[in-house]
């Protein structure tokens, strides 16, 4: 007998072997069979879809949970336009704030809104003698006020009180790390707005690290939100790539540096598990740290790479050699050349063909670049959404020349390079409806169409989230298709990608998410 049989429904399967469904059949979180193997067996629940379309569950392959979780909760200074606005956010907090010298934390901070960076000066202004930490959106950098400032290192640099990548994690480094428990609230809060939009299986993308890690103790974190039911989504998680360290292991392993006990990719289940080892060459557009081999349109510089160019090559090519996946963080084209010349010697040294390193981001590739992409066998994990929430500011800044290169689609699959779907939530929008519909259409919110040959099909776009997702974290054999045999994590939709106009994809309506055959939010059968 079935746990359950859906039914009344047009299941895309996203496997070519069986690509269309009307039933689906679930034992014990798995999908039992499809069609004539399950329409006449006895299940204990029959549920009627009323023909709903339904797919498998989206894979978010580059998210950050924590960070989601505890924005949603921060004081938040975002859609202020005004200095003055933003100062009076400040001070406001300040007033209410009654242990002196406190830390103000606020969210929201881009200075593509205001015209400008605040300066510590300002800051100061307002801040009644407490220490302030504004972050960007982008994650790579903050602006604090003089209180900070006068705890830091004399060589840490800033401009006039922004610090941006290693000098932003000086700064985060003054404050105690955030507890378990708060972590594992704030992971629920996000993994709740990732089921609701679709996304049953994801990639936490870095935790302990000095960028984008809340606590040396992190993945205690996400075992604490699994043991108490805060945690009803999969989750893999990526390891800063800092975390590792020297070990005398036996000199025919060739391990230079490991986690303790050799811990790599792969430990864990089907829930909760350690993926990549994430590594960070650059930083970001938004903030204009992402590194480029010639200038920014309009500014003097080219971005910046995290620390020595050496420094990076020999972590990405010991995190090889010590038998982790990579997911090595380039967003700009001089950061990719880096990593795809240091991928090539980590291969050269130790051939591992089926390593499948990712590149996350991938934000402005040369057409030069991708067919070492493809030679490599590297996957490039993009994020649709940046285009069409930040493009117009991202095409500005990259000029008519480069703007066409930018977060790839047609490009990556021409050369058959894996092409893989994520968010970067919370830096923007996690929804892969809306997503999928920019890569077909290439299309800002304003409605300026950005390279529109990088477009791609509804169906190419829609395996970027399912199908290619699933391989780049190494979850195939269990998710990405509705298959018999693999999990049965589904999202149910109000129409189908496939069949409504482009303009409509975004906008479809996620009327039930299911994880191992269970609607989220109901009780497992």
């Amino acid at each position: 007998m079935l746990c359950k049989r859906l039914t009344n429904a047009r299941f895309l399967t996203m496997d070519p072997d069986h690509p269309v469904a009307h039933d689906l059949g679930i034992w014990r979180g798995r999908i039992a069979g499809l069609d004539a193997a399950v329409t006449s067996t006895p299940a204990r629940e029959v549920i009627d879809l009323q023909g709903a379309t339904v797919l498998p569950g989206f894979v978010d392959a580059h998210v950050h949970l924590a960070w989601t979780g505890l924005k949603e909760n921060t004081l938040s200074i975002a859609g202020r336009t005004r200095i003055d606005d933003v100062l009076a956010v400040v001070a406001a907090a300040a007033a209410r704030e009654r242990s002196p010298g406190a830390w103000l934390n606020l969210v929201g901070y881009d200075q593509r809104a205001l015209g400008r960076h605040l300066t510590a000066a300002e800051l100061d202004t307002v801040s009644q003698g407490h220490k302030v930490f504004m972050l960007h959106d982008s994650g790579h950098g903050c602006v604090v006020n003089s209180a900070v400032l006068d705890l830091l290192p004399a060589d840490v640099p800033h401009e006039n009180g922004f610090l941006a990548e290693g000098a932003m994690g000086a700064a985060r480094a003054l404050r105690l790390p955030y507890s378990q428990r708060e972590l594992a609230e704030a992971i629920g809060r996000a993994a709740r707005t990732c089921l609701s939009e679709g996304v049953t299986a994801c990639a936490e993308a870095g935790i302990g690290g000095t960028l984008f890690g809340h606590s040396p103790v992190e993945l205690g974190a996400y075992q604490l939100a699994r043991e108490e039911d805060l945690l009803p989504l999969r989750v893999q998680l990526m390891v800063a790539a800092e975390r590792l360290g020297p070990v005398a292991a036996h000199e025919a392993d060739g391990i230079p540096r490991a986690l303790d006990l050799g811990l790599r990719t792969g430990f864990g289940d089907d829930r909760l598990s350690v993926g990549a080892l994430k590594i960070y060459t650059d930083g970001g557009m938004m903030a204009r740290t992402a590194a480029l081999s010639r200038p920014y349109e309009g500014l003097d510089h080219a971005g910046q790479l995290q620390d020595d160019p050496d420094a990076l090559t020999d972590m990405i090519v010991d995190g090889h050699l010590a038998g982790w996946q990579l997911a090595v963080h380039a967003i700009g084209d001089r950061a990719a050349d880096l990593a795809l010349d240091a991928l090539e010697r980590a291969q050269r040294l130790r051939p591992r063909p089926a390593a499948r390193h990712r590149i996350e981001h991938a934000g402005l590739i040369r057409p030069d670049q991708l067919p070492r992409f493809a030679r490599l066998g590297v996957s490039a994990v993009v994020q649709p959404n940046f285009l069409r929430f930040f493009g117009d500011d991202y095409a500005e800044i990259m000029g008519e020349e480069r703007a066409p290169w930018l977060y790839r689609g047609r490009g990556f699959l021409d050369h058959g390079v894996p092409l893989v779907g994520s968010s970067d939530r919370p830096v923007t929008d996690g929804s892969p409806l809306r997503a999928v519909q920019f890569m077909v259409e290439r299309a800002s919110e304003s409605g300026q169409v950005i390279g529109p040959d990088e477009g791609i099909t509804v169906d190419e776009a829609l395996r970027a989230y399912t199908v290619a997702g699933a391989h780049a974290c190494h979850w195939e054999d269990a998710l990405g298709t509705l298959t018999p045999g693999k999990r049965a994590d589904l999202v149910v939709l109000g129409d189908d990608p496939r069949g409504v106009d482009t303009s409509r994809i975004g906008g479809i309506e996620v009327a039930a998410t299911y994880v191992d055959g269970c609607e989220t939010g109901k009780a497992a059968s």
